[in-house]
C-alpha cells in the first residue's frame, strides 16, 4: 500500500522556522521525482519544490527562493522540506507528491500556520 505521511507542520510566529517530512512507503521511492505543493486558505494548488531521484537536482518557486530547502534521503524513504524566514503568506496545507511518468502519489498534507 502506497503512502506518503507529511509530519512537522504547526503554529508559527513571522521569522520562524519549521522543518516539514515526508514519510514514504509501498513503492520504490528512489525512483520518483519528489514535490512539495502547498495549498493556502481559499486559493489553489501551489507548486513550492521539488527534487530528482538523486537529490542533486533542485528547483523552487520564486516565492520560497532562498528561504525553503527540499532535501531527501532515499536510505530513509524521506523527503523534507526546511523552511526559514516564514511569512503569513506561507500559512497553507504542505502536501509532498511522488510522481513519474504514469503514476502520482500523494499525501494526507500537514499544516503550516504562520502567525503572530
Amino acid at each position: 500500500q502506497v503512502q506518503l505521511v507529511e509530519s512537522g507542520g504547526g503554529l508559527v510566529q513571522p521569522g520562524g522556522s519549521l522543518r516539514l517530512s515526508c514519510a514514504a512507503s509501498g513503492f520504490t521511492f528512489s525512483s520518483y521525482w519528489m514535490y512539495w505543493v502547498r495549498q493556502a486558505p481559499g486559493k489553489g494548488l501551489e507548486w513550492v519544490s521539488q527534487i530528482d531521484t538523486g537529490g542533486t537536482r533542485t528547483y523552487y518557486a520564486d516565492a520560497v527562493k532562498g528561504r525553503f530547502t527540499i532535501s531527501r534521503d532515499n536510505a530513509k524513504n524521506t523527503l523534507y522540506l526546511q523552511m526559514h524566514s516564514l511569512q503569513s503568506d506561507d500559512t497553507a496545507v504542505y502536501y509532498c507528491t511522488a510522481r513519474k511518468i504514469g503514476f502520482s502519489y500523494w499525501g494526507q498534507g500537514t499544516q503550516v500556520t504562520v502567525s503572530s
